[in-house]
């Protein structure tokens, strides 16, 4: 998408068919760079081919900047969106959940105009579960596996790369191929494609089990534990986003972060890299143009299911 003469006026384009009113699209939404929401909407139109497939039919929870990331000392205000509001268009494809005391209406990523409408919304970051709705809404297994390496005070990306060599040891001796994803944030994500044929709980089970077999054998570089006071200078091998109830960030989401950093889909060899870093969303279109999607073999198939 184009953006408009005037960034400063609103302005209506059609999208799949359907009307959407763009407003606001000088907004700075990254501060550090200068990167307009006009910007963030043309990021998520050149990345839909490919951020699509790995967050359809999945509920999306969405994370707002209401008036931009802002600054290190003034970040701005944000917020997660579960439920869709009342103004949300009526073709938008959604799905209704039961929570403990309420129920929630969550939109489904599983078109462009679906994503220019959430990015108008000032969502920068969208997060999904490991899980689908089958065609008739019913609820299915996970068909993937994540397991999030985020590293404590005084590691990084380095420390990530240990850990994640070690995870894929042990996801290939049991027939998964792990496939990596810098976060965009501090750490990274490993992606791993199931069959369908065993519930979140069991996942999470097997995940669990998995971090808590690194910790006992490199204790001196991965906890299993979320608490902040054991993990400097160690990764936290995150094996809960397998919970059912859990979202994770899209990969080719944007994060609200200082720089407009990407959840971004890498290769093994990448990884290798001394100088791998979290990439930004122009560096991730130019990726795309030359080399497509290292991570599409991840949503190339799905499980059948009601």
């Amino acid at each position: 998408m184009t953006p408009p003469r005037d960034p400063s006026a609103e302005q209506y384009v059609s999208v799949g068919g359907h009307r959407l009113r763009l407003t606001s699209l000088d907004k700075v939404m990254y501060p550090e760079t200068g990167t307009t929401k006009a910007e963030v909407i043309d990021y998520y139109t050149r990345v839909a081919e490919f951020l699509i497939p790995h967050a359809k039919d999945r509920p999306a929870t969405r994370k707002r900047w209401v008036s931009g990331v802002g600054t290190a000392d003034k970040p701005g205000q944000v917020f997660f969106e579960k439920n869709l509001p009342d103004s949300a268009p009526a073709w938008i494809a959604r799905r209704e959940i039961q929570h403990a005391d309420h129920v929630n209406s969550y939109p489904l990523v599983d078109d462009l105009a679906t994503l220019v409408w959430i990015a108008q919304q000032n969502a920068l970051e969208l997060h999904v579960p490991q899980w689908r709705f089958g065609p008739r809404g019913a609820r299915r297994n996970p068909d993937r596996m994540v397991l999030d390496l985020d590293p404590g005070e005084g590691a990084g990306l380095p420390e990530c790369v240990e850990v994640a060599k070690l995870v894929r040891e042990i996801l290939t001796d049991i027939g998964l191929d792990p496939m990596p994803v810098t976060s965009g944030s501090k750490g990274i994500h490993l992606y791993a494609a199931l069959d369908g044929s065993r519930s979140s709980d069991q996942i999470s089970a097997i995940a669990h089990e998995l971090a808590r077999a690194l910790e006992a054998d490199h204790p001196e570089l991965v906890v299993s534990d979320m608490k902040k006071a054991i993990r400097g200078g160690k990764v936290l091998l995150d094996w809960s986003q397998n919970n059912g109830s859990k979202t994770t960030i899209v990969p080719y989401s944007l994060r609200g972060r200082l720089r407009p950093t990407v959840a971004a889909p890498r290769t093994w060899r990448e990884l290798s890299s001394p100088t791998l870093r979290q990439l930004e969303f122009g560096e991730v279109l130019e990726r795309l143009r030359k080399k497509g999607d290292p991570l599409a073999e991840l949503s190339a198939s799905h499980p059948p299911g009601r």
